[in-house]
Order: C-alpha cells, then sequence, then structure tokens
C-alpha cells in the first residue's frame, strides 16, 4: 500500500501539496486526478523519495522509499519515458538497470515482450518512437515485478492499440493483488480504467472515492471532474519557473 500522511510540501512562498492525507490500496486501479499544478507531481515525487517534505510523510509499504532495500522489487514507476540515453539500446537500458538491482537477466526479455519491445531491443533508444519510449518506461517499471506501481500520464505517445494494451496491462496487474496509481488528464481513460479515484486541488484532497460513488446516473466522469475542481484552479498562484508543481 502506498500512504501518505499529512503530507507538506512548499517551494518558496507556493505550497504544493498541503496536509495531504491518503491511502492507495491493493487489488484496484486509482485515478489520480487534479487540474495542472494541483500538486499531483510533487506527491509522486515525495512517495518516490525525489523531494523530501516538509512535513507529514509518504510510505510505500509501511516504510519511506529511501528506506527500502532493492527498491525496484517493491515499486516501479513511469515519471518520464524520454529520459533514457539516447545512445544505449533498449536492451542495454533494463540490463544496467537490471544488474544494479540484482534482477535476473532473463527478467529482461520477459519485460520487453510484455511491453511488445522484443523486435527493437536492440535500436537505440534516441530512434525509438514516442509510444516505444513510453512501453520502455513501462518495461522498466515492471523490471522488478513490483507489488506496487506509480504510472504518471502511462498513455502518452500510444496509438489506440496501444492504449487499449496499457489500460488492460492495469486492470491485469490490479487484479494480481497489486497497488496501482495512475496520474492523468485523460477522463475518458479514468472512465474506462479506474476503480477508484483520488482527487486533489491547490494541493490538497478533494475527493478519496469509488469512482461508481463519484460519477453521478446520467452524468460523466469529467462533468463530475469539472464540477468538483471548478475553484481549484488558479494559474496566479503557480510556482514560477524552475520549481515542480
Amino acid at each position: 500500500m502506498i500512504r501518505c500522511e499529512h503530507l507538506t510540501k512548499r517551494f518558496g512562498r507556493t505550497t504544493a501539496v498541503d496536509d495531504l492525507t491518503f491511502d492507495v490500496h491493493p487489488g484496484r486501479v486509482t485515478g489520480f486526478l487534479g487540474p495542472n499544478g494541483a500538486g499531483k507531481s510533487t506527491t509522486i515525487r515525495a512517495v518516490l523519495g525525489l523531494d523530501t517534505p516538509d512535513a507529514g510523510r509518504a510510505l510505500v509499504g509501511g516504510v519511506a522509499y529511501r528506506d527500502l532495500q532493492q527498491p525496484l522489487r517493491h515499486i516501479g514507476a513511469l515519471l518520464d519515458a524520454g529520459a533514457v540515453h539516447r545512445g544505449h539500446t533498449a536492451r542495454a537500458h533494463l540490463s544496467a538497470l537490471a544488474a544494479a538491482a540484482h534482477i535476473r537477466r532473463d527478467r529482461i526479455d520477459q519485460v520487453l515482450a510484455l511491453v511488445g519491445l522484443t523486435d527493437v531491443a536492440t535500436r537505440r533508444t534516441g530512434t525509438l518512437s514516442l509510444g516505444m519510449k513510453q512501453r520502455l518506461g513501462i518495461a522498466t517499471a515492471l523490471l522488478g515485478d513490483p507489488p506496487l506501481l506509480i504510472l504518471d500520464e502511462p498513455v502518452n505517445g500510444l496509438d489506440p492499440e496501444g492504449i487499449r494494451w496499457i489500460r488492460t496491462l492495469m486492470r491485469t496487474l490490479a487484479a494480481e493483488g497489486r497497488t496501482v496509481l495512475v496520474s492523468s488528464h485523460l477522463m475518458s481513460e479514468m472512465a474506462l480504467t479506474a476503480d477508484h479515484l483520488l482527487v486533489i486541488g491547490r494541493g490538497r484532497l478533494l475527493a478519496d472515492v469509488a469512482m461508481a460513488d463519484f460519477v453521478p446516473p446520467g452524468t460523466s466522469l469529467e462533468d463530475a471532474y469539472l464540477d468538483l475542481t471548478a475553484t481549484a484552479v488558479d494559474y496566479r498562484t503557480q510556482p514560477s519557473q524552475g520549481t515542480r508543481p
């Protein structure tokens, strides 16, 4: 389980995450929604130990990320699919991570096959399409066969077949009992994928609710989301360039 307890993070005079408390449970896909600048990325970075909270804490399986032994075996994340060495092949990228995490080499072939990259495994990542890079990012997240996954905009750059594939993958992983947190602005995909929703605005929790209870009969997820967040968008309060919302 992922747990945030009174999580607070400030950048200068801007409070990006404000006393945020929630749990992400296993066995379901949890959608993480909010307007631009709501604090989603900062929250995810705090969970992954990339940002240090000013108050509160973020836990992965009951401990802070920095205290995990072999973290790739505990939690996998897709944040920026383009953050790979352009000169390395897809296989070399995964091989380096596997070696550092003491993961068996046959797992590399397994995840390449799972994401449909076996035929391009020896191509340099700089030559891959955006969709292929996205698949490589998902392969990286799955490399340690972790029980927890965080995916930020996982369908970015994917064609319709790829979007259906990642949707099915996320639901399959949740059905296996894993914890899946997915951040996305695509309401149509969240409506088809998520079982539960966390919605934040201006760094505060607005909703922690089952999908079925969030969307009233006769309306859409997009309508319900926009109604809830209508007063949570104020771009004048955004952090200045160089900070992370």
